[in-house]
Parts: structure tokens; sequence; C-alpha cells
């Protein structure tokens, strides 16, 4: 655990010292560059190397603010100066450095470092910008003076790989041979500090702080001027002793072999365990002096091991003491050592714009079998820069999207978001040459895996959509395979808008070649894999009816199709469909289909499974459907009467004084000592509401208008009823009806019976009728209670209904029973709406009471 924590604790320290020291390097930058002029247009990011005598170029990453091209800002700072005592040591600083940056300036060649900007002095700097710079050779092999501490992690344990030493001695040599033949110039101080490798990997030639010129410019044989080792001059601005020729020390003279001869030592500083030159002076001219007058062949011999035996012999010649023997440039970068295919590779696309189209397509053809063998950071960051600039060149691109493709196979995500995917992005876009697309779509699934979301939907997509609608079947194809893969990071509409019409175009419009039939069964294959992720609202509104107007006149490719969508439509948990949409739009399409010729028996008996299935989802469901309905149907049944019978006993309560009321409003009115019913003593409002609507349902029958007495009908007139007891009915009818919309509690009922108990009808006032016989009439008399069955009326229970039902009786003639006439007078009591039975009624009316009952019973 004690590690652990401490491996925590020392990378957080690490990258707090990093971010640190680049905010400390960019703050002291902004208090350095603000008064430059090379800030106006560029804009620096990061500090990551130095260079140049003594290292004291600061190299910063950058862009240019109005193209937002990369690019590399060197910076020295005059603070440095403070070194130096002596004010003519520094200017003589200042001016060395000045006139390095303005030679290198006029300079122009692909191994020479490329100044995008001259150099701008302010009060507090030297400024100058140039290509996009990794950083210099000697940062490479360990010296880290002058940079960020910690080191950056892109130098730290950075080790060269054998092909970059290869390239990047050959860039050198061609870089002298371009300084010795062309300009006829020496550089003489060609060391680790003067060489810078750009992003790309190139080596650069920098540094011209010392270089000299040819003083013969009549094309007579060159010559240069040498200035003497001063020793009592700062080292900075003096050639680098550990690199310097015999002849420059012993004979204070220089020549283009005084280059080769530095070169030599650089070659063996490079290969050696420590990166350090064959003998370290620590700028001591005499320890130098002394040791180059020792200095021979054989001596060297031993010293030289660490070289590679195809280089050992090359440099041992560079090293000769004696000029005449060493190679020149050109010489030199023919050797063996250069002859390896992966150094010719690198080499070839450094000259490729020297070609024309017809030998470049022939050299890429090719390259994808030299990239197996280059390491992949060299093809990464030297191989792929050379291929991104014939991206311009669309005639060009599909020769070059197979190399760089067969690159993204082998990258991180990182490395091809950062080093690879801003220069393909264009091309994801073109349309012409349409072999661009074919090449793409060979390896949409690759791009797919490396691409982000953002970059899928707004270039990926449209490339597919695009394909999908190219007349080349095979572009078709790789589209329809490559779909279901991104189904899901595609928006609805755009499946919706885009995807499904072109899809639908593609079914439903069969070309005239062969090859279409194998198209539109993969549009439907690939329609089958992208269904789990649809919305089940599109599938039933946009796919079911399009796979009804699939052409496949019995093509059995398109119906298996077809029948497999139908297959998973009905097996998926997500997808299941009801039996509303299987019986009436899939079973209808597929019974026809049973009876299809061009099928196989294994391809029939696949149809006819899937519609034996569906039929039986169908009847299942719908019986289901029908179980669950009928037991609802009976527990609402079995609802309505456990809620009759709790209210029962408040109903006959409620009914009981209603028609203890309705009786006394039937009642005569003949005897004088009756009683009165007041309505506005004693009772409650629904009370009086009840009243009122036993009012209006005596006014509606005392408004029907007399009919012509008519002959009785035998039925009627063998089966005599009581008026009485008819009107007792129907009004009881309408109190129940009333009553049924608001229950009365029991307690309630018990008290409007009590109040009225008054008003019912006495015993002895139906004794006293001259028309019954008292005796019967008791006997006949009956009492409803609540279950509707008759018992024995008792006359003496207050909270009874008394009751005069008189069956027919031959001694009771109804014939002679006189009209019974409502009483129209309403004062502010209920007064009886029948009139007291006359036993001397004249016979002549007796037709017009039975229209009465007529019309009551119609």
């Amino acid at each position: 655990m004690d590690v652990l924590n401490k491996l925590r604790n020392t990378v957080s320290n690490t990258i707090t010292n990093t971010v640190q020291n680049t905010a400390y390097g960019l703050s002291q930058l902004s208090s350095v560059l603000p008064g430059n002029p090379v800030t106006r247009e560029f804009e620096a990011t990061a500090h990551v190397a130095s260079a140049g005598p003594g290292l004291l170029w600061k190299i910063y990453s950058g862009y240019k603010k109005s193209t937002k091209q990369e690019a590399a800002i060197f910076v020295f700072e005059k603070r440095l100066l403070e070194r130096w005592s002596s004010r003519a040591d520094r200017e003589l600083v200042l001016e060395t450095l000045k006139r390095g940056v303005m030679q290198l300036t006029k300079l122009r060649h692909p191994q020479i470092l490329i100044v995008q900007h001259p150099l701008e002095e302010s009060r507090d700097s030297l400024a100058f910008a140039t290509e996009p710079v990794f950083a210099s050779l000697a940062n490479v092999l360990g010296n880290y003076e002058n940079i960020p501490q910690p080191t950056p992690a892109n130098l730290k344990g950075y080790k060269l790989l054998d092909i970059e030493i290869r390239y990047g001695l050959l860039q050198l040599g061609e870089g002298l041979a371009f300084l010795h033949g062309d300009v006829k110039l020496l550089h003489r101080n060609l060391c680790p500090e003067s060489i810078v490798i750009n992003v790309h990997g190139a080596w650069k030639i920098f540094g011209f702080d010392f270089c000299a010129l040819n003083q013969n410019s009549d094309g007579k044989q060159s010559s240069w001027s040498y200035l003497e080792y001063d020793s009592t001059l700062p080292a900075v601005v003096q050639p680098q002793l550990n690199y310097q020729a015999p002849e420059c020390i012993l004979a204070s003279s220089n020549g283009p072999s005084s280059d080769i001869f530095a070169l030599g030592i650089l070659i063996y500083t490079i290969h050696s365990s420590e990166h350090q030159p064959l003998q370290e002076f620590h700028n001591d001219f005499g320890k130098c002096r002394c040791f180059l007058e020792n200095f021979k062949g054989c001596n060297v011999s031993a010293k030289l091991l660490p070289i590679p035996d195809s280089l050992r012999d090359t440099v041992k010649l560079m090293l000769s003491h004696n000029p005449e023997l060493r190679l020149d440039a050109h010489q030199f970068i023919k050797i063996e050592y250069f002859t390896d295919i992966s150094v010719k590779t690198l080499n070839y696309l450094d000259k490729l714009f020297q070609w024309d189209n017809l030998q470049k397509s022939q050299f890429y053809k090719g390259l994808p079998q030299l990239l197996k063998q280059l390491p992949h950071r060299v093809v990464l960051h030297r191989v792929l820069p050379a291929l991104y600039k014939e991206l311009v060149n669309p005639p060009m691109i599909p020769f070059v999207l197979p190399n760089i493709l067969q690159v993204m196979e082998v990258s991180e995500i990182e490395e091809f978001r950062e080093h690879i995917l801003p220069n393909l992005k264009p091309v994801l876009a073109l349309e012409d040459p349409p072999q661009i697309s074919l090449v793409l779509m060979q390896q949409v699934n690759l791009l797919l895996k490396l691409c982000p979301t953002d970059v899928i939907k707004t270039d990926i997509v449209p490339m597919l959509l695009r394909a999908l609608e190219s007349e080349w079947e095979q572009l078709q194809e790789l589209c329809l395979s490559a779909l279901p893969n991104i189904v899901t990071m595609i928006e609805g509409p755009v499946i919706k808008n885009a995807i499904l019409p072109r899809m639908k175009k593609i079914c439903l419009s069969p070309g005239k070649k062969s090859t279409s039939l194998g198209v539109r069964v993969n549009c439907l294959l690939c329609l089958a894999k992208m269904l789990p992720s649809f919305d089940r609202w599109l599938i039933f509104d946009q796919i079911l009816p399009f796979l009804q107007e699939v052409p496949h006149s019995g093509e059995p490719a398109i119906l298996m199709a077809i029948i497999g969508i139908y297959r998973m439509l009905l097996t998926h948990s997500k997808l299941g469909m009801g039996k509303e949409i299987l019986a009436t739009k899939v079973l209808p399409f597929l019974l026809p289909l049973c009876i299809e010729q061009n099928l196989s028996m294994s391809q029939y008996e696949t149809l006819s499974t899937l519609v034996v299935d569906m039929i039986n989802r169908v009847t299942s469901e719908h019986r289901e459907a029908l179980r669950q309905l009928n037991a609802m149907r009976r527990e609402t049944q079995q609802f309505d009467q456990a809620l009759s019978q709790v209210t029962s006993p408040f109903m006959q309560n409620n009914s009981l004084s209603d028609i203890n009321l309705t009786h006394q409003m039937l009642s005569p009115n003949a005897n004088s000592n009756s009683k009165t019913v007041n309505i506005e003593n004693g009772l409650t409002i629904e009370d009086k509401f009840r009243l009122i609507r036993q009012q209006e349902t005596h006014q509606r029958m005392q408004s029907q208008p007399m009919l012509t007495p008519k002959a009785v009908p035998q039925s009627l007139k063998s089966q005599p009823k009581d008026l009485t007891a008819t009107l007792l009915k129907n009004n009881l009818d309408e109190l129940n009806l009333s009553m049924s919309r608001s229950i009365m509690s029991q307690s309630t009922a018990k008290n409007i019976a009590h109040k009225y108990n008054d008003i019912s009808l006495t015993q002895s006032q139906f004794l006293t009728s001259p028309t019954l016989n008292s005796q019967s009439m008791l006997n006949r008399s009956m009492n409803w209670n609540s279950n509707g069955m008759s018992t024995p009326m008792n006359w003496n229970s207050p909270q009874s209904l008394v009751w005069n039902s008189i069956a027919p009786q031959n001694n009771v003639n109804f014939a002679t029973q006189p009209e019974i006439k409502p009483n129209l007078n309403f004062p502010g009591t209920l007064q009886p709406l029948t009139s007291p039975i006359n036993t001397q009624t004249n016979v002549n009316k007796s037709n017009s009471s039975t229209q009465d009952i007529m019309d009551l019973l119609s």
C-alpha cells in the first residue's frame, strides 16, 4: 500500500510540476514577447525545446493567428546576456545570434529549417518563426538545458530508431551537398545543437552563426576565410571545439571536408552509449590541439565500435586526418548504408512532388507492403504527412487512401484522432471520383470504430446516404452492411426522413441488372438487423406497410427475407405485435403466400409455421381477453347485488313513509274531523322536494284529457280492479324512482313516519263505510313490506301504512262505484287526492270511472 501511495504521489507531483513549469514558461514568454512584432502574427502555446549555440534559443510551439497554421517560435531572452559581465561580450553574443538567423532566412532547401517569419527584435527579446519543430538533436540525445523542468514527456526517454538515424543522416548529407555545391557555404559548426528535428521527424540544418561564405565569386576555385579560435571570448560565440577538424585547429584553414569531419564526429556521438563526442574538451583550446596532433586513423578504429558495421568504415574515412581522403557530401549520400528499402521509401516520399501522377500511382500501389517494414512512429510522423499532401489532388486520392487506412488499423484511437482524422475529414465529403467512396466504404467499420460520435453524425452518415443513392451496387451493399452498426447513433428524424426512404427506393424499384436482386435482399436483411433499434410506432406506421408493397413475383429469396422480418416482429419481446395487427394487417398478407408454388418444402414449412403461430397468438390472446371480460361482468353483477342488499333497509323505511304520505293525499276529505298535513313544521329540505315532486305528478295526471267512454274489454270486466289501489301503485312507483336518487337514513325515515302518523286512516273510518263490510275489509287489509310480500295489516302501528287492498267480491260491484275526481284546491296544506266514496251514486257514471282506469293502465 505504501508503494502505491508513493507512486501516486510521484505521478501527482510530476503532473503538477509539468503544469506549473509550462505555466511558468508561458508567463515568462508573455512578459518577454508583448513588445516583439512576432506576437502580432503568431501565438505561442508551450515551451517544447531549445537549440542554437549554448541552446540559447527557446523553442515554443504555436500557430499563425490568421491561418491557424502550426509553427514554432524561437525566442532569445536578452536577460540571459547577464551571464557575461563584459558589455562587449553581450553585444558579440547578440550579434552572433542575429547573424545566424539572417543567414538561415536566405536559404531555401528541404533539409534546411524553413523560416516563416524573419527575425524581430524588441527591448527584451529576439524572435522569429519557423516550421513546426519537435526538438533539437541535442535535446533528443539528452541535453535538456534551457527547456522546462521536469522534462516534457515527449522528450524524456526518447530513443532514436535505426531508420530515423539512417534517414536523418541522409538528410544531413543532402543538406551539406546543397550548401557546399550550390551555395558554396561552409557551416563550420555542425553539432547536435545546430540540428533541429521537425514535427514530422525530418532532420533540418540550423545554426548558421559561424558559417563561412565563398570568397571567390568569379567562378574560380572556392576559398573560405577562417577566424582563429580566441579563448578569451565566450564559448557561445565560437564553433564547438569538440567537432572541429584537425586542419581548422592546426592549419587555420577550413573547407567542405571540415563539415564532413564534423558529420563523422556527430555520427559517433549519436551511436555512443553516453551520446558524447570522441573527446570532450570543455572549451579548452590547448587540449583540443594536443588531441588532434595525435589523432590517427589507427587510434580511431577502436573507438568506432558502437557504429554499425555497414557505416563504420565510412565514418573512419570521414574522420581521416588528411582532408583529401575524406568523402564529399555527394559521395556520402550514395554509400550502401542508405540503400536500405526503408530509407529509399522515405526518400521517395520526400521527392513525390517531382513526379507525375502515373509514377505516383505506381509507387502508392506498392507502398502498403513497404509500410509493414517501417516502425509505427516513423509511419505516423514521417510517412503520413507526405501522403496528406496528395489529398488535395482528387485523382490520386483513391491510390493514397488504402495506405492511410492501413496505418489506421494499427493506430490507437488517440493517435488517429490527433494525427489522421483532421486530414481525413475533408476526404469524407468528396463524391468524385466515385472510387474514393468505394475505398472508404470498404473500411467503413474501421472508421466507425475510431471516429467519435459527432464525426459519425456529421461526416460518416452523409457518406452512407450518398452510397445508398449511388448507381454502384457494390457501394450500396457495403453501405447496407454498415448501417446496422451505427443505427443507434443516428437520430430518429434522419432514419425516418433519409435512410428509410432510400431503402424503400432500393426495394420498390428493382433494377434491370441481375445483381439488383441481391441488393434488394441485402436491403431487407439490413432492415431486419435495424428493427430492434426502431420505435414501435415507426415499425407499425412505416415498416409493415412497406413490407407488403415490396414486389416479390414469387421470388423465394425476397419472400423468405420478408418472412424473417415478420418472425422477428412476432417473437421479439420489444417489438411483439398484438392480435389486432396480426389479424387485420399481417395475416391477410401472409395467407395468400401459403399457396405460393415457388417455395421449397423447407421454405414452405417456415412460412406455414409462422402463420400457425400467428393464428395461435390471435386466438389465445382473444380467448384470454373474453375470459377477463366475462369475469369483470360477473364481478360487476355481484357488486350490484351486494349494494342492493346493503341499501334495502333504508329503502324500506323511506318507501313506507312516502306511501303513508301518499295514502293521506288520496284519502277522502268528507270527514271534517280529519287532520290536515302541515308541511311547514318539522320537514327537512329533502321532504319538501319530495312532496313537491308528488304534487307535480298529481298535476300531470290531472292535466290529461278526458276520453269518451269506450267499451271495457272483457278481460277487464272479468277482473275488476280497485281504483284506489291502482292510484296508490302509480304514486308508489313515482316515489320509489325519486327515492332511489337520494336515499334517506333510517332515522330520517322514522321521523317522517312519526310526524305524519296522525294523517293515516284510522280503523273506525273504514268501518263506517256504508258500501263495504267492515269485517270483510279488515280481513282483506294487507301491509306491504320491503320485500314486496303482503302481510296482515297492523292497524295500531303508527309506522305502518294502512293499506286498503280489497279483493274482488261478489257483493261488491265496481261498476256502481262513484267516479273519483282529484281535488284542484291546493291551500297551504295538502288535500286528499280522491273524493269520499258515495254509495248513492248514479250508475251511469261507471263508464267514466272505467275509462279512467284504462287511462291509468295505459
